[in-house]
């Protein structure tokens, strides 16, 4: 007898009627987890959005995992004990950069793992996160975001991984892998393209199939290859059609070409919008047979039971669509094992979460994911001369883990062990240095008495604050209402209390040693006051354990190691600028400047020196391989990221100036060099043509050898023709 998921799934499709099946394609997300919670929830429901991301909205102190996994697991057995064939729900939820149910370890936000530039790093991290998810009884999660950053006005750019199809496509399918060999199904999103111009989130988009196949698929796929078994549809609308109700990517694309065999899910709301705010349905019911007809699987976060069996009855939807629907839905059931183990255990759920071992990689990444962009020698700071030191900024004195997908619903992220900024510095100073935190009022006064000044930048972002300018905010109140995306991440506020552009320029005329920390999501414009600041470290939100690891770099006690992931414009008038953009038929700059970003897509400094020499290319039957010298010629071990670009001509097709291809962290003692080696497939070569076929078609191609995009060591010419990669002539 054949026991494989795919076949239980078609025998319990068998036994069920049609409303138990519709029953499987609804979600529920009640918000109040009180004494009135299981009567006002429907167990029937196929999927829930896990209570205890919203058992905390009214406590005081967190709930701690294990009770967490005892609501979860009553969850699971009410539905059970409803249903007459057993069918457990999928527990799903939110988990960025940590598991969102509670106060689970919370690691870099997404932009900050890209500066890493280390897919086996972001591969441990997914697997703690799929450890401590798992630990509850979550076993869905809506992650990784892998859309592709062009305008970083858009709020949520501190959800991806930059602006690189190649390094999105790599942390993708690393925190997938991680994600899914924990039991947990990880969801891609938002499928396929999740902005427009300007960075307006979730509006209509104008790019061409051919965009949409060269830059904002490939993560996608990516991700499925590497075992994604869901997706979650855009809210915005593509080619003519919103993405929720989208055959040519639901179907056509996603299933038929490329043979995906999981499940799409709605964005919260996604299937009434297409109702309410495209205009594209006449009812609910209509709603409901467009999506699924489409290729959407579930409809979430409530129950739309309803509208689904009035699409029925009113012969919109037949049976056959419903089961079509449905069994991908079965599969992954049975595939988790949730019929065989439905239940987690609260207690392995308490020794699991946050131990010491998930702690120390959180350190470990934040120690990867900062990068420094500028330092005019004050940097690292001697621990034994500085007997003084300014702090000031009001992000000095929180945890930096960012607002975004931080912490449950209304409840901040708090954990035992995870200092402020501030906390980090004093908890490193020895009794000799003395840390000052001071109102920007007293900068004139504090400032010159000390040895060196901190100023910590603060930033208002994420889901439904989208920007309109680059500028560091000054004396705002921002709302984000739940229309705007609070339904997931809950209704926050954020007032900055100061000018922090005119703060860091007083800092700077009070005390020349000064530093600016930045602790953000998106690049922010500095061209204002970048000369008034000794030194600028990129720190990103870098998690629960990221004050200590800003302060290691700080003091020299880590060298930083992290690069860019996407360009820093000198003004919002550029955008959108990216470094891979494709040929102008005239020129690239403005009347005002040259065009180009104040800092590259790949860049980052260190307090070594790094070079590479003695470069050379081998020709294979594979692809290629570039042999050469990484020296470190300063006085401090280091660790370099060396970028390998492609520029390609005379192709059928006008290609990108340039395109990140592969990418190696290598780590070097003070004074020592290491010989290595890095390859490029064929594939790599591969474009789509006229026709838009996808191949290793004829062209000229410069392969560079670089540490960032704009910082090219060597170049090596080559030509490809009838499939046959051979040194230009």
């Amino acid at each position: 007898m054949d026991n494989s998921p795919e076949k239980r799934a078609e025998w319990l499709l068998e036994k069920m009627n049609v409303y138990e099946k519709i029953r499987q394609l609804t979600g529920e997300m009640i918000f109040e987890i009180d004494e009135d919670y299981e009567k006002n929830r429907n167990p029937l429901c196929g999927s829930y959005r896990n209570p205890g991301h919203f058992m905390h909205h009214t406590r005081k102190v967190p709930a701690p995992p294990g009770e967490v996994c005892e609501r979860i697991n009553r969850d699971v057995k009410l539905s059970i004990e409803a249903q007459e064939h057993n069918i457990q729900p999928i527990e799903n939820g939110e988990a960025l950069h940590g598991a969102q149910w509670g106060m689970a370890t919370a690691f870099p936000q997404p932009i900050g793992m890209a500066s890493s530039f280390d897919p086996g790093l972001m591969d441990e991290v997914a697997d703690v996160i799929g450890k401590e998810v798992r630990a509850a009884g979550v076993r869905q999660v809506f992650a990784p975001v892998v859309n592709i950053v062009r305008d970083c006005r858009w709020g949520r750019t501190v959800e991806t991984f930059g602006e690189d199809v190649k390094l999105t496509c790599d942390m993708g399918a690393a925190m997938c892998r991680g994600l899914e060999k924990n039991g947990v199904i990880a969801t891609p999103k938002h499928f396929a393209d999740n902005y427009a111009a300007g960075g307006r989130d979730s509006n209509y988009s104008d790019n061409s199939e051919r965009t949409l196949r060269e830059v904002f698929l490939p993560p996608f796929k990516a991700c499925f290859d590497a075992g994604a078994q869901s997706v979650m549809a855009a809210y915005n609308g593509w080619d003519g059609v919103p993405c929720t109700a989208n055959k040519k990517l639901l179907t056509e694309i996603l299933r038929n070409e490329w043979g995906f065999k999981g499940f799409v899910v709605s964005d919260y709301g996604g299937v009434d919008g297409l109702k309410e705010q495209h205009k594209f349905a006449s009812s609910d019911a209509d709603a409901a047979a467009k999506a699924i007809k489409a290729g959407l699987n579930v409809i979430l976060p409530h129950d739309s039971f309803d509208s689904i069996k009035d699409a029925v009855e009113q012969n919109l939807l037949k049976e056959e669509d419903i089961d079509r629907a449905v069994l991908p839905v079965l599969t992954a059931k049975f595939r988790l094992g949730l019929f065989d183990e439905p239940y987690s255990d609260p207690e392995k759920a308490n020794e699991t979460v946050r131990c010491e071992k998930h702690r120390k990689l959180a350190l470990k990444a934040a120690r990867q994911s900062i990068v420094l962009l500028k330092n005019d020698g004050l940097l690292p700071l001697n621990k034994n001369k500085i007997r003084k030191i300014g702090v000031f900024g009001e992000s000095a004195d929180k945890i930096p883990v960012g607002d975004n997908y931080s912490g449950p619903f209304n409840f901040p992220w708090t954990g035992e062990d995870a200092p402020t900024p501030l906390e980090a510095l004093r908890e490193y100073a020895s009794e000799n240095i003395e840390i000052i935190y001071g109102e920007t009022e007293l900068i004139e006064e504090i400032a010159p008495l000390c040895d060196v000044n901190l100023y910590f930048t603060s930033l208002i972002e994420g889901e439904g604050s989208d920007r309109s300018n680059l500028r560091l905010p000054s004396v705002t109140v921002h709302k984000a209402s739940a229309d705007e995306g609070g339904i997931i991440v809950g209704a926050q506020s954020h007032e900055v209390k100061e000018d922090q552009v005119a703060a860091i320029k007083r800092l700077y005329e009070a005390n020349k040693h000064s530093a600016v920390i930045m602790l953000n999501g998106a690049p922010v414009e500095m061209t204002g006051w970048l000369d008034s600041a000794a030194a600028i470290l990129e720190a990103w939100y870098p998690g629960e354990q990221g004050a200590r690891a800003i302060t290691e770099i700080l003091f020299g006690v880590t060298n930083p190691s992290g690069k860019l992931p996407i360009c820093i414009p000198k003004s919002a008038g550029q955008l959108p600028l990216y470094y891979s953009f494709k040929p102008s038929g005239r020129g690239y700059g403005y009347c005002d400047n040259d065009g180009k970003p104040l800092f590259d897509f790949g860049f980052g400094l260190s307090y070594t020196e790094f070079a590479i020499k003695d470069a050379s290319v081998k020709t294979q039957d594979s692809g290629i391989s570039i042999d050469f010298t990484l020296e470190n010629n300063g006085k401090t071990d280091g660790t370099e990221v060396v970028q390998v670009y492609l520029s390609s001509h005379n192709c059928r097709v006008v290609r990108p100036l340039k395109e990140l291809k592969a990418y190696k962290r290598i780590s070097v003692k003070a004074g020592e060099s290491v010989n290595e080696l890095i390859k490029l497939e064929k594939t790599d070569f591969c474009y789509y043509d006229e026709n838009m076929i996808f191949d290793l078609h004829d062209g000229c191609h410069t392969v560079m050898l670089g540490t960032s995009a704009c910082d090219i060591s060597a170049e090596f010419e080559l030509e490809i023709k009838d499939g046959e990669i051979k040194p230009a002539k």
